[in-house]
């Protein structure tokens, strides 16, 4: 009996999966970073938490520019094994000089001097242009100089509360500035009311819309919590290149400092708890922050490496995931406003509760509708909920998720 073995070209192989995957991407919602990017630039790095879709923006973009089948566009995934004995810059070469011209590189810093890599790609290939993802702990310029001035980065964000709506009920709303929320906020939920209702989505959103993957068919929670693992174990152990043996450390540190709730941190006593220096807890803080797990909220002018003012879950996605916290309405609410309001502007902590610094200058009090008894100040807007409409300087928080 003769067997026939089957063979092929590798670039043959890496286009045959790009073909099925760009064929086979499932992207419901056009994400908003879509036309904000600009693609004529030559080396493009696209940031983001684990989980938010990454992957998919970058197929959706194959499918929206060049189809399934154009040569001149490739998907390849640094995870692939073949990149352990060929770097980027090579195998970029032989795509380029076989008519390639846009190169999507997806998780790129699983290849080691990924940097200096794609410097000799936009050094050596002027006609290349390189779209690459990488995870929300990378600092692309500060930490890799050799990428300074070529490379323009941007953040891909989980799903706002309008891409949500939008998901769910087939609508097409777009997003509005701050100003124009808080100046015209009676007129635009008028507008959004006769044609959707809100407050139907929004307790759904807090507790699985913010990832993606709660379109798949598995258990979000177990998915999420497996998430927030390589979060740790990938995105900042490999990245920050810290040893193994100090992972259980990072973890215990986030966990209590979820159980805390939104405060300010005892960095003493959680050094204690995971029996490490206060320096070592700050770093670790910041390298949990920069993976998108917590949010820090500091005081108006001040930042990193000072003691933030606040800590809090990223989103609420992640309140739910953490067991045993107590869930508070309060705790869920200022952590859905902060999540939203720091994708566009930044968020001070004031010296009141439940108050926020918004651009330095503006104060912003999230609070329930039913439970503020005291008289509403002009100096301040208000962001209320448990309920649908809002009037005069009371802003209906749902309406903080149309940022983006």
């Amino acid at each position: 009996m003769c067997i026939t073995l089957y063979k092929e070209n590798k670039m043959d192989a890496f286009f045959r999966t790009h073909t099925y995957l760009v064929e086979h991407v499932n992207a419901p919602v056009r994400r908003r970073l879509m036309d904000e990017i600009d693609w004529n630039d030559r080396l493009i790095g696209i940031k983001g938490t684990r989980g938010v879709g990454k992957t998919t923006f970058l197929l959706q973009y194959a499918k929206e520019h060049y189809g399934s089948t154009d040569r001149q566009c490739l998907y390849v995934n640094m995870n692939n094994f073949y990149f352990q004995s060929r770097g980027i810059a090579d195998f970029a070469g032989e795509f380029y000089r076989h008519g390639g011209k846009v190169l999507l590189i997806d998780q790129v810093f699983k290849q080691p001097n990924w940097s200096s890599e794609l410097r000799l790609c936009y050094d050596s290939y002027p006609e290349l242009k390189i779209v690459f993802t990488g995870s929300s702990v990378m600092r692309l310029k500060e930490e890799n100089p050799e990428l300074n001035g070529i490379v323009k980065s941007y953040n891909l964000r989980g799903f706002s509360f309008r891409e949500y709506l939008n998901l769910q009920t087939g609508q097409h709303f777009e997003p509005y500035t701050l100003q124009d929320i808080v100046n015209n906020h009676e007129e635009i939920t008028r507008q959004i009311l006769s044609k959707v209702s809100p407050m139907s989505f929004f307790a759904d959103y807090i507790h699985h819309g913010f990832y993606p993957f709660f379109l798949e068919h598995r258990n979000f929670s177990e998915n999420l919590l497996k998430t927030m693992n390589m979060m740790t174990e990938v995105d900042i152990l490999l990245i920050k290149q810290i040893d193994l043996k100090y992972l259980t450390k990072i973890k215990k540190l986030f966990y209590l400092l979820a159980l805390e709730g939104p405060k300010a941190p005892n960095i003493s006593n959680l050094a204690k708890e995971i029996n490490t220096s206060r320096a070592t807890v700050m770093n670790y803080i910041k390298n949990l922050a920069d993976a998108r797990l917590i949010s820090l909220v500091y005081p108006v002018g001040q930042e990193f490496p000072k003691k933030p003012a606040k800590v809090m879950l990223q989103n609420s996605n992640l309140i739910y995931a953490i067991y045993p916290i107590h869930l508070d309405d309060q705790q869920l609410m200022e952590t859905f406003f902060v999540n939203a309001l720091q994708e566009v502007c930044l968020v001070n902590e004031s010296n009141k509760p439940g108050t926020y610094i918004i651009s330095q200058k503006d104060k912003f009090k999230v609070c329930d509708t039913g439970k503020n008894k005291k008289r509403f100040s002009n100096d301040t807007t208000y962001i209320i909920y448990n309920t649908e409409v809002g009037k005069d300087n009371q802003v209906p928080l749902w309406l903080m998720g149309f940022l983006y």
